[in-house]
């Protein structure tokens, strides 16, 4: 048996826990250490049973609880090198966190862990697939502003995969944003649209992934009933229904229910 859960979703931070066979992972601590330990505390896990942090990026809202955490708990972090040293430069973290190179495989714990390199404006930025010793697989694919042929080669047949979707992309053009951040937001290097992540999401279902977990939601470029409307619309085209076929479910910016069991 598995479980995951979304502990935090969106710009004000992310983080989501891995459990498979008493192995416990996270991937991001975007929240003070503080914030991340209540959160796990309230699903009933012990913040000292984290065996690994696997990094996505350094910006703030996926790293700024790493450093403490990581040396609290004595959990290494896994992360690309030029992530490493961008962290590291920025004082994200320090010597005493023990980190670990991750170009494209790993493994801990019986689980098999793959990483794919995303498209963001970041130093490096990673997504990651575990195959657990349960025989579940669990992805990982946000803040990319395209799904890379890596993600593509990676992804197919995993069982839920969290993926981005970020932002309706009307909301973004008609929105308050300043026009160099709306360009960001969509272009290449920025984050994934709810549109570009629904018609993704079609070729995951069709490779036999039926759990989709949409994350990282704009609290002012999107809403989650467009979200959810606009993914359930896309599998609703290969003739997928839900509750069905699939299961779709939007993280909000905390979550404290306890997760999905697979």
């Amino acid at each position: 048996m598995s479980k995951v859960c979304q502990l935090f979703s969106g710009s004000s931070g992310n983080s989501i826990f891995i459990s498979s066979k008493g192995h416990n992972f996270l991937v991001d601590i975007g929240v003070s250490a503080k914030k991340c330990e209540t959160a796990l505390n309230n699903i009933g896990v012990d913040p000292d049973s984290i065996e690994a942090i696997f990094v996505t990026h350094e910006h703030s809202d996926h790293s700024s609880g790493i450093r403490v955490f990581s040396t609290r708990h004595k959990a290494p972090v896994f992360a690309s090198k030029l992530c490493i040293e961008e962290m590291m430069t920025s004082s994200v973290i320090n010597e005493k966190v023990v980190c670990n190179t991750l170009d494209y495989h790993t493994e801990i714990g019986g689980a098999n862990i793959s990483a794919f390199h995303q498209s963001h404006d970041s130093a490096d930025c990673l997504g990651y697939r575990f195959d657990l010793p349960d025989g579940r697989s669990i992805s990982v694919c946000t803040d990319t502003g395209y799904i890379t042929d890596q993600a593509k080669e990676i992804l197919p047949g995993t069982d839920l995969i969290f993926i981005e979707s970020n932002h309706e992309t009307s909301m973004v053009e008609t929105g308050p944003y300043p026009y160099p951040l709306k360009k960001r937001i969509l272009g290449p290097d920025g984050h994934l649209s709810n549109f570009s992540c629904s018609q993704y999401i079609k070729e995951l279902a069709q490779s036999g992934t039926t759990r989709f977990v949409l994350s990282h939601l704009s609290r002012e470029n999107n809403m989650p009933h467009i979200a959810r409307q606009t993914a359930v619309a896309a599998l609703s085209e290969i003739g997928m229904k839900p509750d069905c076929d699939f299961r779709l479910y939007v993280s909000p910016p905390e979550n404290n229910d306890g997760g999905i069991i697979l």
